[in-house]
């Protein structure tokens, strides 16, 4: 997605450690014409995909997986990363270790909001060693619904995840795939 891939290029920052940040137009403050345009092309990319729920986590992956439920019609579910008082107590959860923080997370999401019915759409901003999208299947997995697939706003395909999780049957459409960020120089994958 020409857009997604200027703005990253313009405004995104290398950090060591293989960190993009974003933060200034897709995960902290957020940039409407770049949301609106992901939100569009996920419909395209799914909408023959029979989608009934966007599932992501929280935080960074709720603006982007709101406006695709927009232009879906279907109800946004977030999974939670910390139980509080007035969550259901009957939830699925597991565990999601963040590679931007270095620490595990139990997530969860209380039962009413994923039903074996449902056809679910998983959105995240970001899909690096695969942590939190084998997290959300599971979760998908636990509530016996099926899974559509994942879109994602940025990937790193110089890391694992992606390869894995499409090794074992998982449709993931990417929207921008970084293939490289040598010395502060992004390189995106073709084609």
């Amino acid at each position: 997605m020409q857009l997604l891939e200027e703005a990253i290029k313009s405004r995104g920052t290398v950090y060591p450690g293989n960190i993009l940040k974003v933060d200034g137009f897709l995960n902290h403050q957020i940039d409407p014409d770049i949301l609106r345009a992901i939100g569009e092309e996920v419909y395209r990319l799914y909408r023959d995909a029979g989608v009934t729920k966007i599932l992501t986590i929280e935080a960074s992956g709720i603006a982007i997986a709101a406006i695709c439920a927009q232009f879906f019609n279907v109800p946004m579910v977030f999974a939670k990363k910390s139980a509080s008082s007035n969550i259901s107590k009957t939830v699925y959860k597991t565990t999601v270790h963040s590679y931007t923080h270095n620490r595990d997370y139990e997530v969860l999401v209380s039962k009413d909001y994923l039903k074996k019915d449902d056809v679910v759409l998983i959105v995240d901003d970001f899909l690096s060693n695969g942590a939190a999208l084998t997290g959300l299947i599971d979760l998908v997995k636990q509530a016996g619904a099926a899974l559509a697939g994942a879109a994602i706003a940025i990937e790193k395909s110089f890391q694992p995840g992606g390869r894995t999780l499409r090794a074992q049957g998982v449709r993931i459409e990417s929207l921008a795939i970084v293939e490289s960020m040598d010395d502060g120089n992004i390189v995106f994958a073709r084609g």
